[in-house]
């Protein structure tokens, strides 16, 4: 079977000629030839300031091959190739698209995010087929019209633009996911609503002073982003959004927390960095299924004892506030993160806010168990010592379980600590900021009831063998110490949830951690860390805090963003170029969308 080939095409094929050479030098035959077979071309990075007339003719002219009187093979016959669905272009210096997009009617992916573009053409409404369209991270002031053609598209992503409004018939679109992020949008019309088949929609980072009341028609909206804009108020319908699992509202001018009475479904709330000068129970006793709780960096006085109507609640931050007691009722909750840094709180000692949620947790229990004593008597009780002859602070092993021989500046624990603890039942262990180079190979003794660690502030280059068989441990504190390596037996701690490995030496994410299925937060700022391996670390389920600060990561593996269960991802301090600092600043969710829209295709 032969093409017949026409007195126009032999033409056509000549005055393409030119056009095939300067193809050939920019995008490989090879490349060509398995588009045409695949119906997928990937051209990203490749410094292209225009797209090779080759590619928009890709559907249209013979290929090269066949200028060659080339044999072909069942699975090679140019004449049956596949039509181009998917094509990337991103991260190129393309500074505008030609009419000929035209010619490839059946994409249903166009990729071009990371250029220089300051409009599309208007045969983009000829692309009927497409379903998803990315021209983030361009210099487009408005978008054309024609765009609404695209009955079609699923999700649109014009994030990181100059864009100042939204065209006429925008919400006649179909869309599923749109984001709209880090533009130039101070309102978003009321017809915006009318996109009711939209789950996830991204306004954050823009300049809205409002919002309209008719979003609460978006009834299968999920995932709303709201972030970094100028909100000073919630319109009370949003509150009917029953769809709604994760609402975004952090660093707006919010004085006072909406109320969800119909948000059933909602899972995290975040309302952090805003005016919030008020929590009541009216906030909420509407919240059933919420599980994370951002209220950081506030105006926060107190926190009502409704709290605990929030029995899913797994994360509540509230530190930068200005509370200075906590409900004791909060230690019935079962979180598993909780922050109060940055509060003037007076009935619980540092010591127990250091150590972390579960040891502050169990503190506000305790005092459920005394029945309330009175602020005066529970600072009285919480100081009290005995007399300064002794070494061993009986009190604090006796009613709060802690063996503490901390703040000493000393280069061993002298038998007579150990000694102290008798028939005694000790949960933590705190020996910081003493002088140590080793562990104490008596912590040994009481390996079947320690779950919590403390050796910061020590002189320590590596861990013994001691510390991996105590096997009930979830808190262990290393941080500022001399450590540039953690021992592969660790892996037997099976039960650790927390590590912090702040102020140290070392220059990877250590191997072992990859392979401590509990851990939920991993803290190794101010290390020298250059790499992780994202592979791994999206093995690790319950993984929800990495705080990687003021390392040494020249890059950030795109493949990062798919360890989805990251709650709080800090970069800050890297001598990486990307992610931007403007991504940084919008949080954990930003970071991992940004990093897997960079995951290669």
């Amino acid at each position: 079977m032969s093409r017949l080939k026409g007195p126009t095409e032999r033409d056509t094929r000549a005055g393409f000629r030119a056009e095939r050479q300067d193809c050939a030098a920019s995008v490989p035959q090879g490349l060509l030839k398995a588009a045409r077979s695949s119906g997928q071309l990937n051209l990203s990075g490749r410094n292209l300031s225009e797209v090779p007339q080759c590619v928009w003719r890709i559907n249209v002219d013979i290929p090269e091959e066949a200028n060659q009187n080339l044999s072909f093979g069942a699975t090679e016959r140019w004449w049956e190739q596949t039509d181009l669905t998917k094509l990337i272009i991103s991260n190129n210096k393309l500074q505008s698209l030609p009419d000929d997009l035209r010619l490839l009617p059946a994409l249903t992916v166009l990729d071009i995010h990371d250029n220089q573009l300051t409009s599309l053409p208007s045969a983009i409404r000829e692309l009927e087929n497409l379903q998803k369209l990315n021209i983030s991270h361009n210099k487009l002031k408005i978008l054309p019209e024609e765009i609404t053609s695209l009955r079609n598209l699923k999700g649109l992503y014009l994030q990181h633009n100059e864009l100042t409004c939204i065209p006429e018939g925008f919400e006649e679109l179909n869309l599923e996911d749109l984001d709209l992020s880090n533009n130039r949008l101070t309102s978003v019309p009321a017809r915006f609503s009318s996109l009711s088949s939209l789950v996830r929609l991204n306004l954050s980072s823009n300049q809205l002073k409002s919002l309209p009341a008719e979003m609460s028609r978006m009834k299968r909206l999920k995932h709303f982003d709201c972030n970094s804009n100028l909100l000073e108020t919630i319109p009370s319908e949003l509150a009917s959004m029953e769809s709604l699992e994760l609402l975004y509202l952090r660093r707006n001018k919010l004085r006072s927390l909406p109320e969800f009475p119909t948000c059933r479904l909602l899972k995290e709330l975040h309302v952090g960095e805003n005016q919030i000068e008020m929590l009541g129970a009216e906030h909420l006793k509407h919240l059933n299924s919420i599980l994370v709780l951002d209220l950081r960096d506030n105006k926060l006085k107190s926190v009502p004892d409704e709290i605990t109507l929030l029995e899913s609640l797994e994360r509540l931050d509230l530190s930068n506030n200005d509370i200075s007691s906590l409900p004791y009722s909060l230690g019935n909750l079962n979180l598993k993160f909780l922050a109060l840094e940055g509060n003037p709180l007076r009935t619980i000692r540092r010591e127990i806010l250091s150590k972390g949620t579960q040891e502050v947790l169990k503190y506000l229990r305790s005092k459920i168990k005394d029945d309330g004593p009175t602020e005066n008597n529970s600072i009285t009780e919480t100081a009290m010592t005995l007399p300064s002859e002794s070494r061993v602070n009986v009190h604090a092993m006796t009613t709060l379980k802690i063996l503490d021989y901390s703040d000493k500046q000393a280069t061993l624990i002298p038998d007579e600590v150990f000694d102290a603890v008798k028939s005694n039942i000790i949960t933590s262990v705190n020996f910081s900021k003493n002088q140590l180079r080793e562990i104490p190979k008596r912590i040994m003794e009481m390996k079947e009831m320690i779950s919590d660690v403390n050796l910061s502030f020590n002189k320590l280059s590596l861990i013994s063998l001691e510390l991996c068989m105590l096997q009930k441990l979830t808190f262990l504190d290393l941080r500022n110490n001399v450590l540039n390596s953690l021992p592969e037996e660790m892996e037997s701690l099976v039960r650790l949830q927390v590590i912090n490995l702040s102020f140290n030496r070392f220059k990877i994410l250590p191997e072992v951690l990859y392979r401590i299925p509990a851990l939920e937060t991993i803290l190794i700022s101010n290390n020298q860390v250059g790499a992780v391996d994202p592979q791994k670390m999206k093995l690790m389920k319950n993984l929800a805090t990495l705080d990687l600060q003021n390392n040494d990561l020249l890059q950030i593996p795109p493949e990062l963003g798919n360890c989805v269960t990251l709650r709080t991802l800090l970069l800050d301090g890297n001598p990486f170029r990307v992610p931007r600092a403007a991504i940084l600043m919008k949080g954990t969710a930003a970071i991992l969308e940004y990093l897997r829209d960079r995951i290669p295709t």
